[in-house]
């Protein structure tokens, strides 16, 4: 295994098929190391008669329900060398996913991030807005998918401000300044998608407040589900961001912390892109069957950069549909898809009870 020849590697220029051929071995290869060196996903694999040498395709490499790192302590290193635990979003009283990172995996997914994102924006550094308070760091609380999202992007920022005050108010003047001091630049601006509609476009809106964005890059995540609730569709979210501030360059992405790092941006066409660094699966909800493209199921996620943990192919509670492969408008290679909603508790549940340890 070695996954520094992988970041070598340009993050859409890997076809489809030098893809699998190259990801079959190396995941087979991982899949022994963490069944090795973690108790609990070796009962995970002894429970499935994984044999190893019966794998001949990518799609046959065991997965492991999103779930369980909710239940379950995970990881294949040595306690000492647990270097940072990132848990997932959850409200109060919530589980929460636990991922442990030694300081190779924590590098990993901060050089994969840094590759997939410069596809996007370019490798320099450039002035940052994000639409967050800062308090979302000093809140142990609430820093979790959120905290990891603001200081993974921040690798991008020659210099930051955060758009919202403690009380979580926008801070008009200080925007407006940054962007006056900075008017000639490309200007990156990262949020969560609800915190983008709520406390930044909302503002805008109900205050007539007049910025100027034309030269911005919007990139932010953290799903729909909030927003879908109130019929904002990514379409209406673009628009009126585009009415509201003249930005024109939105991108969408799609990831978990249980692969934080590995994340699916949006192109120019409205597509969320697989990388070089990781893979996707759509699986039909009653048998785990591979789906055709253009056809929905519950989605897979496979990333060769889990070193310190198994969560190299795990079975999300998301839906999604693989819309083409190698053959975007946009030029970029590999798999591209999209989001379609949630699982159901119920089928959740039926998945994990399969897996219990």
């Amino acid at each position: 295994m070695n996954y520094d020849l992988l970041l070598q590697e340009k993050p859409y220029s890997m076809n489809q098929e030098e893809k699998e051929k190259y990801y079959i071995s190396y995941m087979k290869e991982l899949t022994a190391y963490h069944k090795k060196f973690c108790k609990s996903y070796r009962n995970i694999l002894d429970m499935l008669c994984y044999d190893e040498k019966s794998i001949n395709e990518l799609k046959e490499i065991p997965m492991i329900p999103v779930t369980l790192f909710k239940k379950y302590g995970l990881f294949s290193i040595d306690e000492e060398d647990i270097f940072k635990v990132m848990t997932s979003s959850g409200t109060t009283g919530q589980e929460v996913s636990k991922i442990f990172l030694d300081k190779k995996t924590a590098e990993y997914q901060q050089k994969t991030l840094f590759n997939i994102v410069s596809d996007f924006i370019g490798p320099k550094r450039i002035p940052m807005i994000i639409i967050d308070s800062p308090e979302v760091l000093k809140n142990r609380a609430m820093f979790s998918a959120r905290g990891a999202g603001i200081l993974g992007f921040s690798i991008f920022a020659s210099q930051r401000i955060y758009a919202l005050d403690k009380e979580m108010r926008f801070d008009v003047e200080k925007v407006k300044s940054f962007l006056e001091k900075h008017k000639d630049e490309k200007i990156l601006i990262f949020g969560f998608t609800y915190m983008i509609w709520e406390y930044f476009y909302k503002v805008l809106k109900r205050e007539g407040i007049d910025i100027d964005l034309s030269n911005g890059i919007l990139i932010h995540g953290g799903g729909w589900k909030k927003l879908k609730d109130k019929a904002v569709s990514k379409e209406v979210f673009k628009s009126e961001l585009r009415n509201i501030c003249k930005i024109d360059n939105v991108h969408n992405y799609y990831g978990m912390v249980e692969q934080t790092g590995c994340i699916y941006m949006e192109c120019e066409y409205g597509h969320l892109h697989v990388s070089s660094y990781s893979e996707i699966i759509t699986r039909k909800m009653r048998d785990f069957e591979i789906c055709d493209i253009g056809e929905e199921g519950v989605i897979q996620v496979i990333s060769p950069m889990a070193e310190s943990y198994p969560g190299h192919s795990i079975l999300t509670e998301d839906k999604g549909v693989i819309l083409g492969i190698d053959d975007c408008p946009c030029g970029r290679k590999g798999k591209y898809f999209e989001v379609t909603g949630r699982i159901k508790a119920a089928e959740i549940r039926g998945c994990s009870d399969t897996y219990e340890i």
